[in-house]
Parts: C-alpha cells; sequence; structure tokens
C-alpha cells in the first residue's frame, strides 16, 4: 500500500489516504503508528475517504529537533487537510490522539463533521499521572525506547488479553519500538502539561463518541465518559483494556460504522 508524506514546516508527516467519500482521519497512540488501525481501515473504506496518519516522532513521520505541545500535533493535522483541500473530517482518535483531536477541535471547530474520542479523556494527567510521565521521559533518557516499550504495551491490555494474545503484544511492541527515543519523550512531555479541554467537549455542536474499555487500566469509565449531553454518545467496549482496535476490532467496527452513518445521514 502506497504511502505519502507531506512536509509540515520542517517536519515530514507520513500518511496513507484510502477511499473515497466522507473524509475519517484515524489518529493513532502514542508509540504507535497507522498500524494500530490494520483491522479497522478496511470495513471504514468501504464507504469513506480514510486517512491515517502517522503522528510527529512515531513511525516513518520525522521527528522535530525542538519539544512541542500537543496543539501543534493537532496542528499537523490541520495543515495536511488543507494540502488535501479537505474542508471538513471527523477526527477518531486513540488515546494521546484523542487529546490531538481535542486541541484540534478546540482551534478548528468549523473544520470537523465530528469527533470520537477512543480510549481517551478530556480531563489533564492526574499529579500521580505526571510523575509517572516524568518517569518514562527517564527511563527512556536512560536505557532507551525498547526497554521502556516493553513494560508498557502489556499495561495498555487487559489482564486476560495480555496472556491470551501473546502475538498482538509482540505486533505492538514492533511498532514502539519504530518510536524515536525524542519523539516519545516530547510526547510525553506534552501528554504531561496538557490542559483540560472538558469546555471543548461541552461546547461542540458536532456528533460526539466517547469509546471507553471496561478493563482499562489507563483511563477507567468514569475519565473517559466526562461529559454528558444530547450530541455525546458513550460506549463500552466489553472483554476489552485500553486497545480495542487490536482487542475487540469487530465491536469497534461496529461502534465506528454506526456512528459515521449518523453524520453522513445528517448531510443529506
Amino acid at each position: 500500500m502506497e504511502r505519502f508524506t507531506h512536509n509540515v514546516g520542517d517536519n515530514m508527516i507520513s500518511y496513507m489516504d484510502q477511499g473515497i467519500g466522507h473524509c475519517v482521519v484515524l489518529i493513532h497512540g502514542f508509540c504507535g503508528n497507522h498500524n494500530y488501525w490494520k483491522y479497522i481501515v478496511p470495513h471504514l473504506v468501504k464507504k469513506n475517504r480514510v486517512l491515517t496518519i502517522d503522528l510527529r516522532g512515531h513511525g516513518e513521520s520525522s521527528t522535530p529537533r525542538d519539544s512541542y505541545e500537543i496543539a501543534e500535533m493537532a496542528e499537523d493535522i490541520s495543515i495536511l487537510l488543507n494540502s488535501l483541500q479537505i474542508d471538513r473530517a471527523t477526527l477518531v482518535g486513540h488515546s494521546l490522539g484523542g487529546y490531538i483531536g481535542l486541541a484540534f477541535a478546540e482551534k478548528h471547530p468549523e473544520k470537523l463533521s465530528g469527533l470520537a474520542l477512543v480510549h481517551s479523556t478530556a480531563f489533564p494527567d492526574t499529579e500521580i499521572g505526571k510523575v509517572n510521565r516524568d518517569r518514562g521521559i527517564q527511563k527512556i533518557t536512560a536505557e532507551g525506547i525498547v526497554p521502556f516499550v516493553n513494560d508498557l504495551i502489556p499495561k495498555l491490555f487487559s489482564v486476560k488479553n495480555a496472556n491470551e494474545r501473546k502475538n498482538e503484544i509482540d505486533y505492538v511492541k514492533s511498532i514502539g519500538y519504530k518510536t524515536s527515543d525524542y519523539g516519545a519523550i516530547c510526547a510525553l512531555d506534552a501528554m504531561k502539561n496538557r490542559p483540560d479541554r472538558n469546555d471543548v467537549l461541552r461546547s461542540l455542536e458536532v456528533p460526539v463518541l466517547l469509546v471507553a474499555g471496561r478493563e482499562d487500566q489507563l483511563i477507567p469509565l468514569d475519565r473517559a465518559f466526562s461529559v454528558e449531553k444530547p450530541t455525546i454518545n458513550h460506549v463500552v467496549i466489553e472483554d476489552c483494556g485500553h486497545m480495542s482496535m487490536l482487542e475487540q476490532p469487530d465491536q469497534l467496527v461496529d461502534v465506528l460504522l454506526h456512528y459515521l452513518q449518523t453524520i453522513t445521514d445528517s448531510k443529506r
């Protein structure tokens, strides 16, 4: 499958562009890349134009020389959409990708048809979370990305799935190893410093989807489902931790297809 690149300032963003129709942008999580969505894309491209992006410092995209914030990662997506002459899109962000989607929504609500947060939250890091980000930075600085990824990845899956799905664990680790040390460090720092964006959720007028894993060890339901309003739909994926696109892809596909259908129906 052909990959494309686009220069954003001094940085290069790598992405895939497949299908036709309503534009859906899939944004992977921390230490991930476009391959996180391997089970999801074939279903979405049947009726949608799907962009899968490697975030700066991740996958095949370049790593900036200087540190950056979540809002700058969101601006990469805005610039890419402009270059492709895409006026509006639905953003689907996993974990870190959800933080980026919220930052995008804060600055560019007019470019959104919808926003889906998958195992993500509009809350900022807790104090314990910030301490853990710093510990991660210290570990990568001292030992490199591989030991950090080996510790991180099993925690992303439910306890049961981590024990039973060794192939998926190894697959996600192999993706994580491709993250540059400095890219991971900058992303950890950016996540630690991100603000509370619950007001963004409250103010959005487009359909919003919040997806949580019943057994997510990182983001519990109460942090995932932080805002209630008629335009926001809460969905729990059963037998799942933080990685529904790999743990329970069939459930996530059904949820996303139904959500996207409501958006396309509303345009008619």
